[in-house]
């Protein structure tokens, strides 16, 4: 048997135009129903991403990426991600990601009869999100 994993493309699309392709061994990903993970030749799937982080095993390493949501379509050869927001760990800033956290925490400690909560609470879930995902590829 080969020591050669058999590797499948993948691409991330986000609004703003970013979009990557990979050749990758494996793929985990936040689902909208829990983690779930893609090798070459899985059945098809389409299923809504949540915040978190989506991880590609390629050749050359793991590649990290921070999501705030949107879609992932899994074919038997190709994994297309729609991301609402993604940010790959090597370009996030640390610096700013701490300041939007301490903006949400700080949106949330205010008892404001007009406050929208859950938007706060999300802008924290996506800055939490951004400084695990920074610190687990030892930038942070």
């Amino acid at each position: 048997m080969s020591d050669t994993a058999v590797t499948f493309a993948a691409t991330i699309v986000t609004p703003s135009g970013t979009q990557e392709e990979y050749n990758i061994r494996h793929l985990r990903a936040p689902g909208s129903a829990g983690d779930f993970g893609v090798l070459a030749g899985h059945l098809p799937l389409m299923t809504g991403l949540r915040i978190g982080a989506i991880y590609l095993d390629t050749d050359k390493g793991r590649i990290t990426w921070a999501t705030a949501g949107g879609y992932i379509e899994v074919l038997s050869d190709h994994v297309t991600i729609l991301a609402e927001n993604a940010e790959r760990a090597d370009e996030i800033d640390r610096e700013r990601a701490e300041a939007a956290r301490d903006r949400a925490l700080g949106r949330l400690s205010v008892k404001e009869a007009d406050l929208d909560i859950k938007r706060a609470r999300l802008a924290l879930a996506r800055a939490l999100n951004r400084l695990k995902v920074v610190s687990e590829v030892g930038r942070g």
